[in-house]
């Protein structure tokens, strides 16, 4: 995984993604919905907890549920462990420095979270992440998977990158990356059509994934082991 997550990304990446509060806030709404009838007690991982958003969204609602939050970012984990403590919440979650590997997979989850990480992890490597968070959950448990995807080569892109500009620019962009942003997205991050995504999370064994949200190149999945 690339290391974009440095001791200063880690700082402002909550200040940053503030600016897009009105999206955050409509997709952990639909997480909520769609982890609704896990048990009072349920055990969550958190893959990329990253400064801890999905947790302390999800740990509001459900005081019975307990997380495990993994990052390879130990910068980006400070601010999560900081965060968690500051919401008095340190005594329901375990924070590993790491990737899922490093979770241990003995003790099952009743759903995983993957929440903008996989677009960060290489097209050879990311069948093997989702298997690796399918071979933590219980069966009949439920993944849920948010990343950047698109085919780049569609005849809708072109159309779609100009609006997501318009995103990194109220996350507050300059023109220089804004020219970078193509490419980017073609040969920094990992981005792979939505077709491949649900064939990877089939071969993972997850069984229908389910499209549930669109928001110009971000979509998302949630599928059951």
């Amino acid at each position: 995984m690339p290391d974009f997550f440095n001791q200063q990304m880690a700082e402002s990446y909550d200040e940053k993604n503030s600016r897009l509060s009105a999206f955050s806030a409509n997709m952990h709404m639909l997480i909520r919905l769609i982890l609704a009838d896990l048990p009072s007690n349920a055990r969550v991982l958190c893959a990329g907890a990253g400064t801890g958003a999905e947790i302390l969204a999800l740990a509001k609602d459900f005081p019975g549920w307990s997380f495990v939050g993994v990052d390879p970012s130990e910068a980006m984990l400070k601010v999560c462990r900081d965060k968690l403590a500051a919401a008095d919440l340190l005594d329901r979650c375990e924070l590993v420095h790491g990737y899922i590997d490093d979770v241990r997979d003995e003790a099952k989850f009743d759903a995983a979270l993957s929440i903008m990480v996989a677009h960060f992890i290489a097209r050879e490597d990311r069948s093997a992440y989702y298997q690796a968070v399918h071979d933590r959950l219980k069966p009949g448990g439920c993944f849920i998977s948010t990343e950047i995807s698109s085919d780049l080569d569609a005849v809708q892109f072109p159309s779609l990158l100009k609006n997501w500009e318009r995103v990194h620019s109220m996350m507050g962009a300059n023109p220089q990356s804004l020219q970078s942003l193509p490419d980017t997205l073609r040969n920094t991050l990992s981005i792979v059509s939505q077709d491949e995504t649900e064939s990877m999370l089939k071969r993972a064994g997850f069984e229908l994934p389910v499209a549930f949200l669109q928001a110009f190149l971000i979509r998302g999945w949630y599928a059951t082991r």
